[in-house]
Order: C-alpha cells, then sequence, then structure tokens
C-alpha cells in the first residue's frame, strides 16, 4: 500500500472551507466528515483534514497559529501542466483565496503558482517535467 498524507488544518468556518476545496477539485469524503472536520480527499494518497478551531485543539496543546500572520508550513500539490496549475489558481482566486501570494516558478522544466485558502494556509501548485529536469541543482535554496 502507498503511503499516505493527511494534513490537518485548523479552520474558522467549516462550510466555507470545505466549499472552498471543493471549487479546487478536492471530494469531501463524508464517512471521516462530521459537524467538526471534513475530509478532503485531493487522490488516493493525499487528504487534507478541515478541522473546527475546537476539533483542532483536541490533538495539541499548542495555540492555534493564524494563517493569515504567521506561517509554519507550505503545501504543494502537483499537477498534469501549465494550464493545469493556472485552472486550480484560477479556481481558488474564484473561491475566495487569493491568488499568487509567493512569486511564480518559471523554469523550462518547472511551472508553480501559489494560492491561500481562506483562513491563509499557503499552498503550491507545480507542474514539472522530468526529463527535462538538468543534471545539476537548480534551485540553490531548494
Amino acid at each position: 500500500m502507498p503511503r499516505m498524507i493527511f494534513l490537518n488544518l485548523p479552520v474558522t468556518d467549516l462550510r466555507r472551507a470545505t466549499a472552498f476545496y471543493e471549487a479546487i477539485g478536492a471530494i469531501r469524503n463524508p464517512q471521516f466528515s462530521d459537524d467538526t472536520a471534513s475530509c478532503m480527499v485531493f487522490s488516493e494518497t493525499i487528504y487534507a483534514m478541515l478541522t473546527t478551531h475546537d476539533k483542532f485543539r483536541q490533538f495539541t496543546p499548542k495555540p492555534i497559529a493564524d494563517a493569515r500572520t504567521s506561517n509554519q508550513a507550505l503545501f504543494c500539490l502537483s499537477a498534469d501542466s501549465r494550464n493545469e496549475v493556472d485552472e486550480i489558481v484560477g479556481r481558488a482566486e474564484a473561491a475566495g483565496g487569493v491568488a499568487d501570494p509567493s512569486p511564480k516558478d518559471e523554469y523550462s522544466f518547472m511551472y508553480g503558482r501559489s494560492f491561500e485558502d481562506p483562513d491563509g494556509h499557503m499552498w503550491g501548485v507545480n507542474w514539472l517535467d522530468m526529463a527535462a529536469v538538468p543534471a545539476k541543482p537548480v534551485l540553490a535554496n531548494a
């Protein structure tokens, strides 16, 4: 079985967050969702668990950071083409997110853009042509 990843994101408005992630292509799995959490499925191996702040506090004693003013993590989804990168970021913006809070990645072998969800969580969307990746490191800070 391939290894899976489950992101747990605290959200201030569960219905709004669920609608946002549905708008960018995730599917809500009702089997693992209720009035405190929505399990959003991106693929067979990638899930985002959107949780109310009260629910999120059950998993950690640490304070919940405000993702609009601080950043602890950046998430990135792959795309099958440059056009799909633009489509996902466009859908995110149309659904109430912020398009391109970070500079675009523009290389001959890679194209990437970003968006923030309504709670300020930052996501990247990248297309990568592995066959065209140079043999030498290209990203000095990666």
